[in-house]
């Protein structure tokens, strides 16, 4: 599987949950806090191609997957 990026914020259940479930699987994932680094919304929005109203926000590799729940339905789909 590709670089699996997740893009959220402290304090953040399901972001916690994104990498946890990295985690179960044994997948490498970068956690990147949007607040740390200055990332708006509107920044992951255009990295997305899509309006982004929530956290975290999931990539595989460029694409997007998105939040925490079409995450784990993404990973459910993978043969890991």
């Amino acid at each position: 599987m590709e670089q699996v990026t997740i893009y959220g914020r402290s304090g953040c259940g399901f972001c916690t949950r994104a990498v946890e479930l990295c985690e179960v699987k044994n997948i490498p994932c970068r956690y990147v806090d949007i607040v740390a680094e200055g990332i708006s919304k509107a920044d992951l929005g255009e990295k997305a191609g899509k309006t982004v109203t929530t956290v975290p926000q999931v990539f595989v590799g460029e694409q997007h997957i998105g939040g925490f729940d079409e995450f784990s339905h993404y990973m459910k789909q993978q043969k890991n």
